[in-house]
C-alpha cells in the first residue's frame, strides 16, 4: 500500500451528503485509505463534484463499477445507496470472502423481511441475508460488531431515540406506549429537492410528516426489546425543520415517583460512563448546535413532580444526522470490525459555533 495505511477502503454511492461525510471522514482516517468510490452519477468526475470542500483533496473520480469490481482488492465496502438499493447489490458483495459491509440504508437492520416489506413498501430482495447482519449500534453491540462482517447502522431517528431510552430498557423500566418527537434538519431529506425540502419553504418553516408510520420505528422497537424494554409501542411524530442538519428527539415516559431527579441522573450517567461518544450535560439539556457536524450524542433527562405515585420524564436526544446519525456511526462500526480505534477520524467535537 503506498499510502503506509493498514487497510483499504471502498465506498458504493458517494454522490449523497451522507456518502460525502464518509468520503471525508475516511481521507482524515489514520489506518484506512479510500481507494475506490462507486456511482452512477457524475460517473468520471472528481469527488469535489458532489463535495466542494473536497477539492484539491484527492485525485479519486466517481466510478461506474459493478459491486465485485468496487471491491476489488479491499478490505471493507461502505455503502452510501438509497433504501431498496442496497439490497440489490449486497449478495454480490457479501459472496466475497473475508470483505466486510457496512450498509448505511434501512434494508438489512429489521430481521423481519415481512416488517421490512410493511415499512419499506416493498418485498426484500435478500430476505435470507437479514439474520447475517449486526446491527451497528456501538453502545449497545459493541461486542457483536467488533466480531461482525456484515453490519447495518443504524438510521438518524432511531439513533437519536435509541440512546435517549436505552438506559430506561435496560432498567426495565421501559413498558408500553412511549410518545416521541422527533424534529430533523433538512440534509436527512437527501440531496434532491423536493416541495417539501426546498430552501423558500423550508427555512421558514415547521413541518410535520408520517406521523405514527415512520421506518424507523420498527428498529428502534427491535433495538429496545433487545435491551429490556417490554412491550414497547413507540408513537413517532418527525417533524422538518429549517435547520441544515442535526436532529432532536424528545419522548415522554411514565414511572414510579420513586424514579427521583437525583436516581435518574445516576442510572444515565453510568449507563454512559466511558462512551466515548454520548454525553450527559450536567448543567443544560441536550441541543443539536453541541453536536453539529461531530460524531457527539448527547441525552439528557428531566424528572416532573410526583403526582398519585407517578411521574412524567421527559427523554432528550441530540446528534448530527449525517455523523453519528450516519456516515461517522458507519465508520465507527468499521473501526470496530478492523480492530482499529473506535475513535479514529471521528474524535473531533465539531465547529463552534456551528
Amino acid at each position: 500500500m503506498g499510502s503506509g495505511k493498514r487497510y483499504r477502503a471502498a465506498v458504493v454511492g458517494g454522490t449523497g451528503y451522507g456518502g460525502a461525510e464518509l468520503v471525508r471522514r475516511l481521507l482524515l482516517h489514520p489506518d484506512v485509505e479510500l481507494v475506490r468510490v462507486a456511482s452512477i452519477d457524475l460517473v468520471g468526475e472528481p469527488l469535489s463534484a458532489a463535495a466542494p470542500a473536497l477539492e484539491g483533496r484527492t485525485e479519486l473520480v466517481f466510478e461506474d463499477l459493478a459491486p465485485a469490481e468496487a471491491a476489488r482488492g479491499v478490505d471493507v465496502v461502505l455503502l452510501g445507496l438509497p433504501h431498496g438499493v442496497s439490497a440489490t447489490k449486497v449478495p454480490e458483495l457479501a459472496a466475497i470472502p473475508g470483505l466486510r459491509i457496512v450498509d448505511m440504508s434501512g434494508d438489512f437492520r429489521l430481521r423481519d423481511a415481512s416488517a421490512y416489506a410493511r415499512h419499506y413498501g416493498r418485498t426484500h430482495p435478500a430476505p435470507g441475508l437479514l439474520p447475517e447482519f449486526t446491527y451497528g449500534l456501538p453502545e449497545q453491540h459493541r461486542e457483536a460488531i467488533r466480531g461482525a462482517r456484515l453490519v447495518a447502522a443504524p438510521g438518524c431517528f432511531a439513533t437519536t431515540i435509541e440512546l435517549a431510552l436505552l438506559p430506561l430498557a435496560r432498567a426495565g423500566l421501559l413498558e408500553g406506549i412511549v410518545h416521541v418527537q422527533g424534529i430533523t434538519g433538512s440534509s436527512g431529506s437527501g440531496v434532491a429537492p423536493s416541495a417539501a425540502t426546498h430552501h423558500p419553504v423550508r427555512s421558514a418553516n415547521l413541518r410535520a410528516y408520517k406521523p405514527l408510520e415512520h421506518q424507523h420505528v420498527p428498529e428502534i422497537e427491535q433495538l429496545l426489546g433487545g435491551a429490556g424494554a417490554r412491550d414497547l409501542a413507540l408513537r413517532l411524530v418527525p417533524v422538518s425543520a429549517p435547520l441544515g442538519r442535526g436532529i432532536l428527539a424528545t419522548a415522554f415516559v411514565e414511572l414510579d415517583e420513586a424514579w427521583t431527579q437525583a436516581r435518574l441522573d445516576a442510572l444515565y450517567r453510568e449507563a454512559y460512563a466511558g462512551e466515548p461518544f454520548v454525553r450527559v450535560p450536567r448543567r443544560r439539556l441536550p441541543e443539536v448546535a453541541a453536536v453539529s457536524s461531530s460524531n457527539h450524542a448527547e441525552v439528557g433527562v428531566v424528572a416532573g413532580p410526583a403526582r398519585a405515585g407517578r411521574r412524567t420524564v421527559t427523554l432528550l436526544g441530540a446528534i448530527d444526522n449525517l455523523v453519528k446519525g450516519g456516515a461517522g456511526q458507519a465508520i465507527q462500526d468499521m473501526n470496530l470490525m478492523l480492530g482499529l480505534d473506535e475513535t479514529a477520524s471521528l474524535a473531533d467535537p465539531g465547529p463552534w459555533p456551528p
